[in-house]
């Protein structure tokens, strides 16, 4: 089977417009968390999210930007990067073995809300031709694809908050089984409108800790209250170790498997048990053709809702046994929120790093010890250690769960 190496990263999120900015801020414990600044939030019951803040893409004509909503201009922002970190000479490769795979939860939600209030004022006569192009949530990878012409498999995954690691995941099967030699996957979102801000209200998902905005994403405490939304994208730049190897590129670690499974339980909420959590990252141990005892962190989904911490801890718990306290674990949405179809992309951008680097970014707003969420999920401080596997979660609404694992390149 053929290895699978990662050798670019890029990303933008709520505490950093690129992955220098971001991995920093992560380290030092930073949160992106604030009052919402982008639209009026006083008749919102949830008045905060972690916006990405200061955002340019200023290698892409105005006019061609106007045709992209911001969730497809994130991506193709975390694309550039990913492939100027990989330092690939896009001119010397063949362009029809370079394939695209970016998952979206939602999509242009911003522009169909910017469309239907001059549907309503205007008529139909002056709605955008562009809307739908806009709004489709495969337009990330489309518009990636475009603007650096690549020519080989290209489509966009849609699961929810496992969009964005389904894409990874979904990479890596096309390239084992196939002949591409490069893909570009990962996932991106910007969902923090008015209309997503309030269907999440409506459903009791979110923080209602206002007063606190940085403190309100507080993954596995006690007093979590419901998650925060956030935006940005995940982008990695994935090769066979052979094309890899032969251009000389720096490989930040193995892609060595995946693991995908469903709750079948319920539209929102996660199978209590942890069932699908267990399912997902034992697959995935298999897949990988590695052992529970040789993980040593896990980049958890981690949302800071009730359920959900309770489930993935279970899940942990019954892959792992009593080595389930042996290993480190932290969520990241404690400091960049929910990033939905974007959050399994940057979490496995970051995993990567921790792998790279060997430091574990920490779980902050870990305040409040929940006995049913007793493992060691790396509390409000990083820490150094050599990290050879990582596991990184993502669980989305409708049930679906995947498991991707990162491996020290040895």
């Amino acid at each position: 089977m053929k290895k699978i190496v990662v050798t670019g990263l890029g990303c933008v999120t709520p505490v950093g417009n690129n992955l220098k900015t971001t991995w920093e801020n992560l380290i030092k414990g930073v949160s992106g968390v604030d009052t919402i600044k982008s639209f009026d939030v006083s008749n919102f019951d949830t008045k905060i999210g972690a916006e990405v803040k200061d955002f340019q893409l200023d290698f892409i004509h105005p006019k061609e930007k106007r045709k992209m909503d911001k969730f497809v201009q994130f991506a193709i922002k975390a694309t550039d990067e990913a492939i100027k970190d990989s330092e690939i000479e896009l001119e010397k490769e063949k362009k029809e073995k370079i394939g695209v795979i970016v998952g979206a939860g939602i999509g242009g939600l911003r522009v169909i809300e910017q469309q239907h209030e001059i549907l309503l004022s205007s008529g139909p006569g002056r709605v955008s031709p562009f809307l739908i192009p806009m709004l489709i949530p495969d337009m990330a990878a489309g518009q990636i694809a475009i603007y650096f012409g690549f020519k080989g498999v290209n489509f966009a995954t849609v699961s929810a908050c496992a969009s964005g690691a389904h894409a990874i995941g979904t990479a890596l099967c096309f390239m084992r089984e196939n002949n591409c030699d490069v893909m570009i996957a990962g996932g991106t979102e910007s969902c923090i409108t008015p209309l997503g801000l309030a269907g999440f209200c409506s459903m009791k998902a979110l923080s209602t800790r206002n007063d606190q905005p940085q403190k309100a994403s507080r993954p596995f405490d006690k007093e979590r209250d419901g998650f925060v939304m956030g935006e940005g994208a995940g982008i990695v730049v994935l090769e066979t170790e052979e094309h890899a190897k032969k251009r000389g590129a720096k490989i930040y670690c193995e892609l060595a498997g995946y693991g995908m499974s469903c709750d079948a339980y319920h539209m929102t909420s996660p199978d209590p048990t942890g069932e699908g959590a267990y399912l997902a990252m034992k697959h995935a141990l298999v897949n990988s053709n590695i052992v529970p005892q040789e993980v040593d962190y896990i980049n958890a989904h981690g949302t800071s809702t009730k359920l959900n911490d309770k489930s993935e801890t279970d899940g942990i718990k019954r892959v792992f046994g009593e080595n389930a306290y042996k290993i480190y674990i932290s969520s990241i949405k404690s400091m960049v929120g929910h990033l939905l179809g974007a959050a399994g992309g940057v979490e496995f951008v970051i995993t990567c790093l921790t792998i790279k680097e060997g430091i574990i970014p920490p779980t902050i707003n870990y305040e409040y010890p929940d006995p049913e969420c007793d493992l060691n999920y790396v509390p409000n401080k990083t820490i150094e250690k050599d990290v050879k596997v990582a596991l990184s979660n993502s669980f989305g609404f409708g049930g679906h769960n995947i498991t991707l694992v990162a491996k020290k390149y040895e």
